[in-house]
């Protein structure tokens, strides 16, 4: 059975099977650290019965865990205030068993009681199962961010969908009804 858990500090050493997929953006400790102690609320990790990490949001796997990884954020008087999943990640061994939407379900469900207006994410235009899956969970595509994701070996940046879903305290639904054009990554606040 799959344990839901806070994300430690010793899971840092334990998740790189999760961090090594392609689809999986990374950071380093310090931005790992940040996020587990300014929002720890928001870093869960799923463990699998041996002890291994399947994947986190951020997602996190060690062997059999996954982690959800989040902040809140904005402003309250501009029904900006939000969560937002800054990674999500399963590792392969351990995807189609619900896991993602789990994490997902966790980080709603926290954003709900800290009064947030919706939940926001970024995913590649490119990643079209991640596409489908948020939008299977409710998700919604809010605008579209160009040149989002840095590239590397010398391939055009990629563009990024921002995602959102209104959470019960945005009653008219405002804040999930779509830009007509898209936004430059300096343009989001």
């Amino acid at each position: 059975m799959t344990t839901l858990r806070a994300f430690t500090c010793d899971d840092l050493f334990r998740f790189n099977n999760i961090n090594l997929d392609p689809l999986t953006e990374t950071y380093g400790i310090p931005f790992y650290l940040q996020y587990l102690a300014h929002w720890p609320e928001y870093f869960i990790v799923a463990e699998a019965p041996g002890g291994e990490l399947m994947g986190y949001s951020a997602a996190v796997l060690t062997l059999s865990v996954f982690t959800v990884m989040g902040k809140a954020e904005g402003s309250v008087a501009r029904e900006e205030w939000h969560g937002h999943v800054t990674a999500l990640s399963v590792a392969p061994e351990f995807r189609r068993l619900g896991l993602a939407a789990k994490l997902m379900e966790l980080l709603e469900e926290i954003s709900e009681k800290k009064g947030g207006f919706f939940v926001d994410l970024f995913v590649r235009v490119s990643n079209q199962v991640a596409v489908n899956m948020y939008k299977q969970l409710g998700y919604s595509v809010y605008r579209t961010v160009l040149e989002y994701y840095s590239a590397s070996s010398g391939e055009p940046d990629e563009d990024a969908y921002d995602m959102r879903k209104a959470l019960s305290r945005d009653t008219e639904k405002k804040s999930v009804i779509p830009l007509p054009h898209p936004v430059r990554p300096e343009d989001i606040e």
